[in-house]
């Protein structure tokens, strides 16, 4: 696993990482989502595993559920696991906010 970070700061990765908006966070390699909660900050894959509609343009069911905007299948943040819909389970990547900024595993 690689990681890598999202600001320089704690204060700026969260500037960074407007609540309940998704970025995109580009690692060189692929894209990857990340998305600030009131609860938590998650990181995955920007891409839906069954048609590969962007995840970016996804929307949130409480807080934390993501629904892909093609065919609203559901998605846990936690685990990744498909929660509604007939596709693979998502990747999910660690993440942990520190004085570093947010760091993500990859």
């Amino acid at each position: 696993m690689k990681e890598y970070y999202l600001g320089k700061s704690k204060e700026e990765a969260l500037r960074l990482l407007p609540e309940n908006k998704i970025i995109e966070f580009p690692t060189g390699e692929e894209s990857i989502a990340v998305l600030r909660t009131a609860d938590a900050i998650y990181a995955f894959e920007a891409s839906c595993p069954h048609r590969g509609a962007s995840l970016l343009q996804g929307s949130l069911h409480g807080s934390e559920e993501l629904i892909c905007p093609l065919h609203r299948y559901r998605f846990d943040l936690k685990t990744g696991q498909v929660l509604a819909g007939f596709c693979g389970d998502l990747t999910i990547y660690p993440t942990e906010l520190t004085e570093r900024g947010l760091k993500i595993l990859c």
